[in-house]
């Protein structure tokens, strides 16, 4: 199921919830530290949604997907490592936007949407086994394990195979799912 991150469209994620397996968020890593705010509120209602799950509720799996790493400008060198650099980065910038998001509510201030005008939100979700003092870090999530995963845009020249899998840029999700699923 495929559903898109428009604020009027996102709470349609409860509907389908009950039968998901894998939650598969897709960040743009090329655009990410622009969108770092709009992105990290989503992903604040996704977080808040498996936190507020039943415990008697299976718990999908959340993999936060950094597409587009072959947009990144990278060294020549740093080519072959372009699905790593998607991934720390998107994780750095998020966790910083969602660390935002968590002080404004601890400190007693209700964070606005960006997504529409005039709505609060006190949402929990942001929580971690932090020390005192400590920012939002996804390998501290107390709502249950994070993945991360690299992939590129399709890449075919004009007249090579386009069935390759090796000229997706997706073959790391395709494993991801295989290994997990």
């Amino acid at each position: 199921m495929d559903l898109p991150g428009h604020p009027r469209l996102r709470n349609q994620i409860l509907e389908h919830l009950a039968d998901t397996k894998v939650i598969g968020f897709v960040v743009d890593a090329s655009t990410v530290s622009r969108n770092g705010p709009a992105v990290a509120e989503h992903l604040h209602l996704v977080l808040h949604t498996l936190t507020s799950l039943p415990p008697s509720q299976h718990q999908p799996s959340l993999l936060i997907i950094a597409h587009k790493s072959d947009l990144l400008k990278t060294t020549t060198s740093a080519q072959s490592n372009a699905g790593a650099l998607a991934i720390n980065r998107v994780k750095t910038i998020l966790e910083r936007e969602l660390e935002k998001r968590r002080a404004s509510q601890t400190g007693g201030i209700n964070i606005e949407g960006l997504g529409e005008e005039g709505e609060r939100s006190d949402m929990g979700g942001l929580e971690c086994g932090e020390k005192e003092g400590s920012s939002f870090k996804f390998d501290e999530w107390e709502g249950g394990e994070i993945s991360f995963l690299g992939t590129s845009l399709a890449i075919t020249s004009p007249g090579s195979d386009e069935k390759g899998a090796s000229d997706s840029g997706l073959e790391s999700l395709w494993e991801w799912l295989e290994q997990n699923m």
